[in-house]
């Protein structure tokens, strides 16, 4: 849902699939299992993107139709996802963007300031300077998040011929 291409890493193997393991949240918090959460996690995990809410709520049916689900509904469901391990939060640009958790490896990503692409990548090295750092800090990690900003490659390239054209001016 963010601009710009994505990589998509491979699935991890999980033995609930998100739906059941939205309803063992929602039970454990005695929490009804109602036809706007269930839709709402059908349209998410239904592709692989990263999205805000508002680009979630634009691609939802409107105010009148069959699934509506008016923007509270679809913040507080957002947040119940985040805690039930479903999906992350992270900040981006002023805005909480939203990815896969659940039954999706640990990634990191390169994110382009011109088309605002965010690229999924996984780094073994980077995960074992982590952990040594740590240690070295007597710090237990549970997790991380590493956004590395800059131009991608498309945009490095389109903004090559830009200045080869103006050179020739």
């Amino acid at each position: 849902m963010t601009e710009g291409t994505q990589s998509q890493l491979d699935a991890v193997t999980v033995s609930q699939s998100p739906i059941e393991r939205f309803e063992e949240y929602l039970q454990s918090r005695k929490l009804r299992i109602t036809d706007q959460r269930r839709f709402l996690v059908e349209q998410v995990f239904s592709r692989h993107e990263h999205f805000d809410a508002d680009q979630l709520i634009d691609q939802l049916p409107r105010k009148g139709h069959a699934n509506y689900v008016s923007r509270p509904t679809v913040y507080r469901t957002l947040k119940e996802f985040v805690d039930a391990g479903l999906l992350r939060s992270f900040e981006l640009n002023g805005r909480s963007v939203y990815e896969h958790d659940y039954g999706y490896p640990e990634h990191d990503h390169f994110y382009c300031v011109k088309c605002h692409a965010l690229l999924e990548f996984q780094s073994e090295q980077l995960i074992q300077l982590r952990d040594e750092v740590a240690k070295q800090h007597r710090f237990r990690v549970r997790s991380h998040r590493f956004i590395i900003q800059g131009v991608c490659d498309a945009c490095n390239r389109q903004s090559s011929r830009m200045r080869r054209k103006q050179d020739l001016v």
